[in-house]
């Protein structure tokens, strides 16, 4: 048959077999990039061939280079002026200026717009078991004193670009490793990264939440399951700040199942809350209304649409030992609860408003905008004289300025007076690369209204 390449391989040292591969199949594996061994079954026996990595390489358009000398991770397709090579999303790619300087080594997505995200800007680093290795270790030396600290059994452990691991998100829940692969990269890779968290971390099993659209936009499905170990049939429970209890419901839950971002500012939002009425908005799991309680509130308001998150921010009240007799857990849609409490004449002294990401893109910024502003504007609305809202947006194209500017124009509209008391940000397991600003995505600010 025409086209046919042979491969042989010694199974032990008396048998030895041969396989007729279609090349097409081999150009495959040699332009993928890899660079470990390839294991090839064939009915009950195997051999391992190995693969001779092929490296594809990009050159930018002239002047393109910039951002990549100031080691920003991302490569647009229009800022790429040619391609040598042939590779598949994944591959790992050499990276060039124009005039053709070694610049970086990277993952290629052809189905993206963010065409290339670098692994490594150091050219004798080469991306194999041992670099996902040594990244995870990093990360994770990295968080041990905030661990220690606050007695930590659940933090982000990788923070994808900012950790030097595009696309590869990794929350620790107490012996559960939950992963988000985001890239076209990190799924290329995810057999290695699945090994070091294996090496890393023997005592864990590993679940992945890949259930988000923007896989779509790096050709990928979403998909979730177990990877390693044990599925997580039951919520499991994680401390914070010094013995604060939370049930975290890792199948079904937002995210990787909780918003680990806003662990300081639960903890902030205490010192706040003594003798107060409070109104808990986009409540989730209860995070916020939990440390109202142990702040003193007389009373907490719990509002969110999912019966479910109701459900387990009780369970979160009870689990730290809490009187919940005065304390309400409302499924209601925010925005229409809001304009229903104002109707009534209801007042309260603290307000957190933390609702979900507004804009996924820009072109859904200035709908963004608006919605911040209408639901900051009824909560200034509802605010007592002298009352504090804590306010919240987990949209990264919102920059702080201009979370700033529509929460003023939201207390202007109010009729309100007001005075921001603190900034806040994401907590120090969510760190923001200096080379990486889109990873600062969490801004909060306490308003103080007359």
């Amino acid at each position: 048959m025409a086209g046919i390449a042979t491969l042989a391989g010694t199974l032990n040292d008396s048998l030895r077999i041969s396989l007729a591969i279609d090349p097409r199949l081999l150009t495959l594996q040699a332009n993928s990039g890899l660079a470990r061994p390839l294991h090839i079954e064939c009915g009950p026996f195997s051999f391992d061939h190995l693969a001779t990595p092929m490296s594809a390489s990009i050159y930018l358009v002239k002047g393109r280079e910039k951002s990549l000398l100031r080691r920003h991770p991302w490569i647009f397709s229009k800022g790429i002026d040619k391609v040598q090579g042939n590779p598949i999303d994944g591959d790992t790619v050499e990276i060039y200026s124009n005039d053709g300087k070694w610049l970086a080594r990277g993952a290629w997505s052809g189905s993206s717009q963010i065409r290339a995200r670098v692994w490594t800007f150091d050219k004798d680093e080469t991306v194999d078991l041992d670099f996902f290795i040594r990244r995870l270790k990093y990360a994770q030396e990295s968080r041990d004193p905030l661990i220690k600290r606050q007695g930590l059994t659940g933090y982000r452990l990788c923070a994808a670009e900012s950790d030097g691991l595009p696309g590869l998100t990794i929350d620790r829940y107490a012996n559960f490793l939950v992963c988000q692969i985001l890239s076209a990269g990190a799924e290329f890779q995810r057999e290695l990264i699945t090994q070091a968290l294996r090496t890393l971390y023997p005592e864990c099993s590993i679940y992945e939440r890949s259930d988000v659209a923007v896989r779509k936009k790096e050709g990928l499905k979403e998909r979730t399951g177990v990877i390693h170990g044990e599925t997580p049939t039951e919520p499991v429970v994680i401390e914070e700040n010094g013995g604060v209890k939370i049930l975290v419901d890792i199948r079904n839950g937002h995210k990787t199942g909780f918003y680990l971002d806003q662990r300081d500012n639960r903890q902030a939002a205490a010192k706040y809350t003594e003798g107060k009425r409070v109104l808990n908005c986009f409540c989730y799991t209860g995070g916020f209304g939990v440390y109202a309680l142990k702040g003193g509130a007389k009373e907490v308001v719990n509002v969110d649409l999912s019966q479910n998150a109701l459900d387990i921010a009780r369970q979160n009240a009870e689990l730290n030992g809490l009187d919940t007799s005065t304390t309400q857990f409302v499924r209601h849609d925010v925005f229409k609860l809001l304009r229903e409490y104002r109707e009534k004449g209801e007042k309260f002294d603290v307000i957190v408003l933390d609702p979900p990401k507004f804009a996924e893109s820009k072109a859904q910024l200035l709908g963004a905008c608006r919605g911040y502003k209408d639901i900051n504007m009824l909560a200034f609305q509802l605010l007592a004289p002298g009352g504090v809202l804590l306010t919240y947006s987990c949209s990264g194209l919102m920059e702080q300025s201009l979370f700033q500017k529509i929460v003023a124009d939201a207390a202007l509209d109010a009729g309100r007076d007001a005075q921001i008391l603190e900034l806040l940000s994401q907590a120090s397991d969510h760190p923001i690369g200096t080379a990486y600003p889109e990873g600062f995505y969490l801004k909060g600010l306490v308003v103080r209204a007359r």
